[in-house]
């Protein structure tokens, strides 16, 4: 059993969308963390942060993270704040998963977002001085956690292709070379 490929970064930098392709490419499944967060707990995301709060969806995140990254053969898109905490980005390397973060530039990701009415964080005045104030305060924090950086701002197709080759290569070396993980 391989370990996943877990794509992290900021919201609209297109783990999803890039981890469905990537996911087909490499004959692996697919896992969208934050859809499992919502199928186990009954609720949507919004709906979490709204009734029980952030730091309630944070544990739920944590104790989902755990769950995935012990399953192998995955392909997981990660929710834009799971690698902001170490605790998670731990998980999932000691289950041999491999870190991408999908880099986006900030003006490309406010561009994206700036009808989006689905990320709970996102639903304030002056949305493109929040992703700003988001994305300086997490990019650190997103190149900490990843293994490799993937610049995303090509289309999704040629994106996954890059992440899918960056990936079998990776847990090739791995396979080869144990000790390095």
């Amino acid at each position: 059993m391989a370990g996943n490929i877990v794509l992290c970064g900021f919201m609209g930098c297109g783990k999803t969308t890039v981890g469905k392709r990537t996911a087909k490419l490499m004959k692996r499944s697919f896992c969208d963390l934050d859809e499992y967060i919502e199928q186990k707990a009954g609720m949507t995301i919004s709906d979490i942060f709204a009734q029980q709060g952030e730091a309630a969806f944070r544990q739920m995140e944590n104790e989902a993270v755990r769950e995935i990254s012990k399953a192998g053969d995955m392909v997981v898109a990660c929710g834009g704040g799971t690698v902001l905490r170490q605790e998670n980005v731990e998980a999932f390397h000691e289950n041999g998963s491999l870190i991408l973060f999908l880099d986006v530039p900030l003006r490309v990701l406010q561009e994206r977002l700036k009808t989006d009415t689905t990320r709970p964080l996102l639903q304030k005045p002056d949305r493109n001085k929040v992703i700003a104030d988001l994305y300086r305060q997490r990019i650190a924090k997103y190149r900490r956690a990843a293994d490799v950086t993937v610049h995303a701002i090509a289309p999704f197709w040629i994106v996954a292709k890059k992440v899918a080759a960056i990936g079998n290569r990776l847990l090739e070396n791995l396979e080869e070379n144990p000790e390095k993980t």
